[in-house]
């Protein structure tokens, strides 16, 4: 090994040439705009085809992006891996379809649908929701009921009556008296259920009494739920308190003994504590679950492959191998992997190929710092400080040949589209990035600085109507891609790379040979 290399991941801050809600061109970033001034560097994908997903119009995310960054292959994703079980009809052939769906038809019990109801294709896709549908009533399902989680983060930040209206039409359209199809409960993603990290299991709690008890405030209708929750707090859809729908007074979609719940979303990271929460036995004591209904459960995929979370699941993960941690952990190199609470599990689990466990637990050290548990843009510089104490104390110790750590400002706080704590997001992290260049020079480290996809570049879209309005989502955006060495230039080949070429650049400097899997280097 001739040089140990830094690799810091920027997350949410993607590259573009345009000024509309861009933070990261409005931020200060001197320590950016020297390397892109001095280094070699280029932009390179991080979205659609480069990380597995469908087509180019689906935007990136941490977890696959950070999958794509860490095995340096392109493995089919989350929705596209959904997509393709779908089309076949994999997905309704599998144990776990025909237990579900056949116990409803069997016991003439409710099929209930768990999920982020948008098409957004990050967490789920309505799309998939609404073939489930139809299927279970082909299959002789009399009785279904949906709880919508509200988006307004993958996709517009107020959109969600498009999507209550696309199912509500759905589900009038198959109920004709042998079919009851109603949607039963929801609220905003970030209100309930979808807490990631074990960070706040309120969140999961509030929504487990909102789609199981049916506890909470009454409505007749989605809409009319949304549109009295958007007045009352002017909040956006994320951010909507829980509603319950009910029917002379009663809740039309609490579960009972003998039901079936599927939760339809793909992606993990948000989904796994709501399957703890339906898995666990009498020692789940993270919340009270009150009388808990004999159901049956699953997800849509397994959302953790080592601690087997969620017991049953519809379609099976991709099974990444070849990681970069292995090459290194063959090849005898320590690692050092550091982030904040809410992208621990990237440098970590999704970076090892969603594997829970170490490869080595003699070459391979990990750090957690527990994340603020507030909105973010009240402290947009959120750990960045303490992330970067941790990189430098690492370099320091001359113990590690590969450093990775994730800065989640551009990305978390971008999602709360406050557009001047954004700017103050990154200019947080090119401030950490100073002073992590500067140990670099003394300790003698490569450092490379990227992203996993953008957020924080693109904060303003124009409606359908032309209008400007506020943007929580991914962009499409390439993300930047820098090698800062003091000593040596390394140059880099011209070419259309994305993430997955991250990989074999890192094995290139630090003198390895790759996996014959995986993509090609950068570097000349």
């Amino acid at each position: 090994m001739k040089k140990p290399v830094v690799l810091v991941v920027m997350d949410g801050v993607g590259e573009t040439p345009s000024e509309l809600g861009n933070m990261v061109m409005k931020a200060t970033t001197p320590t950016l705009d020297e390397f892109k001034a001095t280094c070699p560097w280029q932009c390179i994908k991080a979205h659609g085809g480069a990380v597995g997903l469908p087509t180019d119009d689906d935007m990136g995310n941490s977890e696959v992006g950070h999958n794509a960054l860490g095995c340096g292959q392109i493995y089919s994703q989350g929705a596209k891996l959904v997509n393709e079980s779908i089309e076949s009809g994999s997905i309704y052939q599998s144990e776990t379809w025909k237990d579900l769906a056949g116990s409803a038809v069997a016991n003439g019990s409710a099929l209930h649908f768990i999920g982020l109801l948008s098409d957004g294709n990050v967490h789920s896709n309505i799309s998939h929701l609404i073939a489930m549908l139809k299927e279970a009533k082909k299959e002789g399902v009399k009785k279904v009921r949906v709880h919508t989680l509200l988006d307004g983060r993958d996709v517009p930040a107020t959109s969600a009556l498009e999507y209550i209206g696309k199912l509500e039409d759905v589900l009038a359209e198959l109920n004709d008296g042998t079919f009851d199809g109603r949607i039963a409960s929801g609220g905003g993603r970030m209100q309930i259920t979808m807490d990631r990290y074990q960070a706040n299991w309120a969140m999961v709690k509030a929504g487990w009494d909102v789609h199981v008890h049916g506890e909470g405030r009454l409505f007749n209708s989605a809409t009319e739920a949304i549109e009295t929750l958007r007045a009352e707090t002017g909040a956006i859809d994320q951010d909507l308190p829980a509603f319950v729908i009910a029917e002379n007074g009663k809740p039309v979609g609490a579960m009972q003994d003998g039901d079936s719940v599927i939760l339809f979303n793909f992606r993990g990271d948000r989904a796994l504590e709501i399957s703890m929460a339906f898995d666990g036995d009498a020692s789940f004591d993270k919340f009270d679950r009150g009388v808990i209904p004999q159901v049956k459960y699953a997800g849509m995929l397994e959302y953790d492959g080592d601690l087997h979370i969620p017991h049953k699941y519809l379609v099976n993960p991709p099974q990444i191998r070849d990681t970069l941690t292995e090459l290194l952990v063959a090849a005898g190199i320590k690692e050092y992997a550091v982030s904040e609470t809410q992208k621990y599990g990237h440098v970590t689990y999704f970076w090892n190929g969603n594997r829970s466990g170490k490869v080595c637990e003699a070459l391979e050290d990990y750090c957690e710092i527990p994340s603020d548990v507030r909105s973010f843009d009240e402290c947009p510089w959120m750990k960045a400080t303490e992330i970067a104490d941790k990189v430098i104390e690492a370099m320091q110790s001359h113990q590690y040949g590969f450093i990775r750590c994730n800065f989640p400002n551009g990305d978390m706080v971008g999602h709360t589209g406050n557009l001047y704590a954004t700017e103050i997001a990154v200019e947080s992290v090119d401030l950490e990035l100073a002073r992590i260049k500067k140990v670099c020079d003394a300790e003698g480290y490569i450092l490379i600085v990227t992203a996993d996809h953008g957020n924080s570049d693109q904060m303003l879209e124009k409606n359908k109507k032309g209008k400007i309005e506020v943007r929580t989502a991914h962009s499409l955006n390439p993300v930047p891609f820098i090698i800062y060495d003091k000593d040596e230039r390394h140059e880099m080949k011209e070419g259309a790379f994305g993430l997955a070429n991250v990989a074999p650049t890192v094995a290139q400097l630090l003198e390895l040979k790759p996996f014959d899997s995986w993509e090609e280097s950068m570097l000349k």
